[in-house]
């Protein structure tokens, strides 16, 4: 935001002149020298392919679970009920633990650890906490989690079996987050909260990365994506940045990015619709889709400015609408989507009607998790 540069070999949380985010920035002509399009062709199927434009200065220092390399799914079935026939899926709950969250902490624990961090504190509103849980043990490192009460049972008993700490916050993410910061305050941990560290963002920008190479190494038309801290939206874009400086796509395209969120907690929304750069925090937040309910995402400014640079949009979905989506994604494809992922097909639809988006287009629906950690809030279908 403010321009600052700060050594990478030093582990922060923000900006020390702005308090604002901090994101990692490569020498691209450097990393094109052997990051090229022909050489991902032999190397692994996960997001350390990428391995160049990703923080961690050893391969040794990489903590691995099998993290990346998603499918992109041709919703063959869907795309032609809703009259949409390129409309993909990229389904992220093959990740470990079953979200995308393993991108972000893969990358941040690794860098964290590499430098030294030993032991962390995050809240969490579900599958971050686990895959948090889940690298710091294969780390042998230590984690803090604190989880809203109305957090889904099956995320709060993965970071018991990953035995790591944790505790149950009365309250939204917000809530957690303070109690975690007190916390890590005290007993001098690291803050892994969403956007207050760097590096979350590097494992999950390569979303984007993987993106382009399925499509040919064009940009889909539109990423419908479930936006609460919005680290992947970033991410996306962020890819797209650096692969364009790379010279690796074939036009001067990017996505529209289009923000989704619930209407029981919407502040990204509010501000879009009313032309602000900034959030009011939403109160009292309500909704099944646990990853939505994030009252006053921290990096508000940045994730409004892309949408709006992108050309894309915000909208909100209903519970209602949520729920139908999961039961349309899993009986149409085969996909047992999050709630979150679920509310960008409602999106979707809305989107159509308005004639916001091109039906011809290539629109890829981010699904960010397994739906089977959610059965205790979605009931019987």
């Amino acid at each position: 935001r403010c321009g600052e540069e700060c050594q990478a070999d030093r582990l922060m949380n923000l900006c020390p002149a702005c308090e604002k985010p901090l994101l990692a920035r490569y020498d691209l002509t450097e990393a094109a020298r052997t990051l090229t399009r022909d050489s991902l062709a032999k190397r692994e199927s996960s997001l350390w392919r990428y391995e160049e434009v990703l923080p961690i200065q050893t391969r040794a220092a990489q903590i691995r679970l099998g993290e990346g390399w998603t499918p992109l799914l041709h919703a063959q079935a869907l795309g032609e009920e809703i009259g949409c026939p390129k409309t993909l899926i990229k389904d992220e709950s093959l990740n470990p633990t079953g979200s995308f969250k393993a991108r972000g902490l893969s990358a941040a624990v690794s860098r964290a650890v590499e430098i030294g961090v030993r032991r962390f504190a995050m809240p969490s509103a579900g599958n971050a906490g686990g895959a948090l849980a889940a690298y710091v043990a294969r780390a042998g490192a230590e984690a803090y989690i604190t989880v809203p009460r109305e957090t889904p049972q099956a995320n709060v008993t993965e970071v018991q079996f990953y035995n790591a700490r944790w505790e149950l916050v009365a309250g939204h993410i917000g809530d957690a987050g303070r109690v975690a910061r007190e916390r890590a305050a005290e007993e001098g941990l690291f803050d892994l909260s969403t956007m207050k560290e760097p590096y979350r963002v590097e494992g999950k920008k390569t979303m984007g990365y993987e993106l382009a190479q399925d499509l040919g190494w064009k940009a889909p038309d539109v990423v419908m994506y479930p936006t609460g801290g919005g680290t992947g939206l970033l991410g996306i874009w962020k890819a797209f940045e650096e692969m364009a400086a790379m010279g690796w796509l074939t036009d001067d395209r990017r996505p529209r990015m289009v923000c989704v969120q619930s209407e029981g907690c919407a502040p990204l929304v509010k501000a879009y619709d009313e032309g602000k750069d900034r959030i009011e925090p939403w109160p009292d937040p309500q909704t099944i889709a646990a990853g939505l309910r994030v009252p006053g995402p921290y990096a508000d400014d940045l994730i409004l400015q892309v949408v709006r640079q992108s050309g894309g949009t915000a909208l909100t979905v209903s519970d209602d609408e949520i729920r139908a989506g999961v039961r349309e994604m899993a009986e149409l494809e085969g996909v047992f989507a999050c709630p979150e992922g679920a509310g960008t097909l409602a999106a979707l639809r809305t989107l159509l009607a308005q004639g916001a988006v091109d039906p011809e287009g290539t629109i890829v629906l981010l699904n960010t998790g397994n739906g089977l950690k959610y059965l205790d809030l979605l009931g019987e279908p």
